[in-house]
């Protein structure tokens, strides 16, 4: 059978998994399953994807971004550097990176994929993920809801249906849905969310509340020196996890600044209860959209009989109580909440592919679609009437026409704006794109014009108009950066990125083939052995010193690739000296 990869693309981490043997597997490289959706350049503009750009965010937050996920589908460059990428570009040396690690375990070729978005990405989002993927050398075969993806890794109950709250709380986006299993058919009957909520959020809030009490104490602000910031917001993510196990956390950030030449230090501690009154108002937010999504399905708590925990957020101590008090539930998260949603995408590739897997998904979309036309808005007629044509919740593939009726003798075009979200009144609602039906028929007004979407299994949608006397009919051309992007950026960035991953493959092939003179050979391996001690240095050293730390081991690990024995042994000299001087201060 084909092998299909399910990846999970996400704001914080992104994992691969694949059919294997007939078991769902996430892949796993140098025992870590799990790839920070972190990409950097070093000092010599050579790619970092995952850990190593983690760890270069720190000391080189202009070099590094993180979080791209929440960029997807915006009309943005974003700097890394001295390049500027679009947001596509980013999440496909994720992808890339995913797929090149899928290759190196399995030892073959793989080109396809099934790729997840959050339930409530919206059209241009969607259409962006399918870029990247494409972007990064795949097929994208079917692009898939997190949460319906994440209930593709529990099995029903083979005696009757069974009905499942998925709770999908991740790095970014929040998520959730309503599912029905009932043999063999997995059914997605409603999905509510926010693509603006998530553990970002979380640790935001916390960075602040620190930020906040050193400011009051010491009247510095730690978030106006990127460093600084990056080293903060880096503490905070790490206290967020130990919360969820420990009831008190002390963060120790030593030298993170400096006030009439006398060091500072951050030591604070942060209990959980204070961590969760941060927090409560987001976490509340959550709670309506699942009141909002049992409504949607028709349902009471009690006709639920599982609720699935998706997303490293969800093991917040404060996410269980609050949804047991709610929902009254015993909470299900047995398949690993970071790894479930890539496991459930290759389940659902699996099934692509011909292999036996038994559940059949049936997903739905999360918005209503619809068009702009003259109509009534709130009692009064306006030009900003928003036409439903696809419900929200409606199962995929979906096909629905309207009909409409030009205005106007003569009329010679019809424009045909389409959005989609929930408000009458098209101006609270998401533009997807529009186009013009030109050349109408010369006849009195009540021209009629049908308007067909087609929404296909990856929730992209295709908007045809016709007019009905003549069949004269357009289809949509979407007028937006993600367009745009596909004409003028898409060859360029296939090429760029190309050339990176050769720079980055070259550099490795280059290291494991020369064969180096012994005494440059015993360069390399003191500077590798001071590189590793500077790291624990520059965690402690104040801001200026760190900086200093960054800039010296940038240029000896330039020497390094250079292969210059001169340069090594003077960039390794004046690393040395300075982090013997920060030890004997400390």
């Amino acid at each position: 059978m084909e092998t299909i990869l399910g990846m999970d693309f996400g704001t914080t981490n992104s994992v691969v998994a694949v059919i294997r043997d007939g078991n769902v597997e996430a892949l796993r490289e140098d025992g870590e399953a799990i790839l920070p959706s972190v990409v950097g350049l070093d000092s010599d503009g050579q790619l970092l994807v995952g850990y190593p750009a983690w760890n270069q965010w720190t000391l080189a937050p202009e070099r590094t971004i993180k979080s791209v996920k929440r960029r997807m589908g915006e009309d943005v460059r974003l700097k890394m550097g001295n390049e500027e990428y679009a947001p596509q570009e980013i999440a496909a040396i994720i992808m890339r990176t995913l797929k090149e690690r899928a290759e190196r375990v399995l030892g073959y070729p793989v080109k396809k994929a099934v790729i997840t978005v959050p339930a409530f990405f919206n059209e241009t989002q969607r259409e962006a993920t399918r870029q990247a993927g494409e972007l990064a050398g795949l097929e994208v075969v079917r692009i898939i809801n997190e949460p319906t993806a994440a209930s593709l890794t529990y099995k029903g109950n083979d005696q009757r249906a069974e009905r499942l709250l998925v709770y999908d709380l991740g790095g970014g986006t929040f998520d959730v849905s309503i599912v029905q299993i009932e043999k063999g058919v997995v059914e997605v009957l409603a999905s509510h969310g926010d693509t603006r909520l998530g553990g970002d959020d979380f640790d935001r809030l916390l960075l602040d509340h620190i930020c906040d009490a050193f400011e009051k104490e010491h009247k510095i602000d730690l978030r106006r020196s990127p460093v600084s910031r990056s080293r903060v917001l880096k503490a905070v993510e790490e206290a967020k996890k130990r919360l969820s196990f420990e009831p008190v956390v002390k963060i120790e950030e030593e030298f993170i600044g400096e006030k009439a030449g006398v060091p500072l230090h951050l030591t604070p501690e942060i209990q959980r209860m204070e961590y969760e009154v941060l927090i409560e108002p987001l976490l509340s937010k959550t709670l309506v959209c699942v009141d909002e999504s049992l409504s949607d399905a028709g349902l009471r708590v009690d006709q639920i009989d599982r609720v699935i925990l998706v997303g490293g957020a969800t093991r917040t101590p404060m996410v269980h109580r609050l949804l047991q008090d709610q929902l009254r539930k015993v909470l299900h998260a047995e398949v690993d909440p970071d790894l479930c949603v890539a496991m459930g995408a290759a389940v659902q590739g699996g099934l692509i592919a011909g292999i036996d897997l038994g559940p059949i998904l049936v997903d739905i979309t999360p918005h209503t679609l619809g068009i702009g036309c003259l109509g009534e808005v709130r009692g009064v007629m306006s030009p900003y009437c928003f036409s439903p044509i696809i419900e929200r919740n409606t199962p995929l593939p979906a096909t629905r026409s309207e009909l409409y009726s030009t205005c106007c003798d003569g009329q010679e075009a019809a424009h045909i704006p389409v959005f989609q979200g929930e408000d009458e009144d098209v101006r609270n609602n998401h533009s997807i794109g529009e186009f013009y039906l030109e050349d109408l028929s010369d006849v009195p007004r009540g021209n009629e014009i049908l308007v067909r979407f087609d929404l296909d299994l990856d929730g992209i949608l295709k908007v045809t108009a016709v007019e009905r006397a003549t069949g004269k009919q357009e289809q949509l051309t979407i007028n937006n950066a993600i367009s745009r992007f596909r004409d003028e950026h898409q060859e360029e960035a296939r090429a760029r990125l190309e050339s990176a991953f050769e720079r980055a493959a070259a550099r490795g092939r280059k290291g494991q083939q020369e064969e180096l003179p012994p005494e440059l050979r015993e360069a390399i391996a003191k500077a590798e052995q001071l590189l590793a001690k500077t790291d624990q240095v520059a965690a402690t050293a104040s801001p200026e010193d760190a900086e200093e730390i960054q800039r010296l081991t940038e240029e000896l690990r330039s020497a390094i690739q250079r292969r210059s024995h001169k340069e090594i042994e003077a960039a390794t000299d004046a690393l040395e000296d300075l982090v013997f001087y920060l030890e004997d201060v400390r």
